[in-house]
């Protein structure tokens, strides 16, 4: 574990900032920011307590592990020029969950430096505040074990859960997170304009069903999404999922539905092993 090391972010944006002022709170160095927005690094350094840079040679001349915070497809672009000005003895890491170390900084190795990635299992969603919830995030962390194992070892420290992953399965660890993050709004977008269709206004669409949600919620987290699940899908209930589907506007609502639907009733063959699903399943395939 290497706490005197000194840290710089290129990239000022909300996971670069929330980060920086994650590892300050818990006492690691930041050197300071660069960023294409000159107010942004600004922002970001007075936020952590360090300097804005408006030249990244200088960044890298004072920081020896770098977190390039960039957008994903930009992520290697920047390591490219990095690698042109000389990083060997330097740590370099980013936050995508969908990139692994390799594919982000291809032939690291030869120039004498180490990567790795550090992805937080969190929404996120604001520059100076999302810092304060990074304490309850799960760190999938991913690239040179040497390097793997020392972020594992301080993110530990801070009281994080951290797991290192294979870099062959990075896109499916990214695709189980956009499930469980991005796709939910999807359907919840969905719960509340059938809401206010019904005559709710959006305000009193997302009081009705705040309890449900997370009542769901806690049960699929307490003991499993088999035992939790309930409904029309569970029940085989036909008629009912017919006249959901009937209810639906737009295809594209409806092929969602159906989607969804489908795939649930793998949880409910589990759950009931013995209860015939054929009939929904036809109405759900369309057969």
């Amino acid at each position: 574990m290497n706490n005197d090391m000194h840290i710089g972010f290129i990239g000022a944006g909300r996971v670069g900032t929330s980060l920086g002022r994650y590892f300050a709170d818990n006492g690691l160095i930041i050197t300071g920011y660069f960023s294409r927005s000159c107010s942004s690094a600004k922002e970001s350094a007075e936020f952590t307590g360090s300097t804005p840079f408006s030249d990244v040679s200088e960044l890298l001349s004072v920081s020896d592990t770098i977190f390039i915070t960039a957008p994903d497809s930009a992520v290697t672009d920047v390591y490219l020029q990095l690698r042109n000005a000389g990083i060997s003895g330097k740590m370099l890491c980013h936050c995508s969950g969908s990139l692994s170390a390799e594919e982000a900084f291809p032939d690291i190795a030869l120039s004498g430096a180490c990567g790795c990635s550090v992805h937080p299992l969190f929404p996120v969603s604001s520059r100076f505040d999302s810092f304060r919830e990074l304490g309850n995030a799960f760190f999938c962390i991913e690239g040179d074990a040497q390097c793997s194992e020392m972020w594992r070892g301080l993110l530990s420290s801070f009281g994080n859960k951290v797991r290192i992953i294979s870099g062959e399965h990075k896109k499916k660890y990214h695709a189980a997170c956009a499930v469980s993050s991005n796709l939910v709004c999807a359907l919840a977008a969905e719960s509340i304009g059938l809401l206010e269709q019904c005559g709710f206004s959006r305000t009193e669409a997302l009081e009705a069903l705040r309890p449900l949600a997370f009542s769901n919620l806690e049960h699929i987290f307490s003991c499993g999404p088999t035992a939790a699940l309930t409904g029309p899908a569970e029940r085989g209930d036909v008629s009912t999922v017919r006249k959901h589907i009937g209810c639906l506007s737009s295809d594209t609502d409806r092929s969602m539905y159906k989607a969804v639907t489908l795939k649930l009733l793998e949880t409910a063959q589990l759950k009931n092993p013995d209860r015939d699903y054929s009939e929904l399943r036809a109405l759900l395939t369309n057969e």
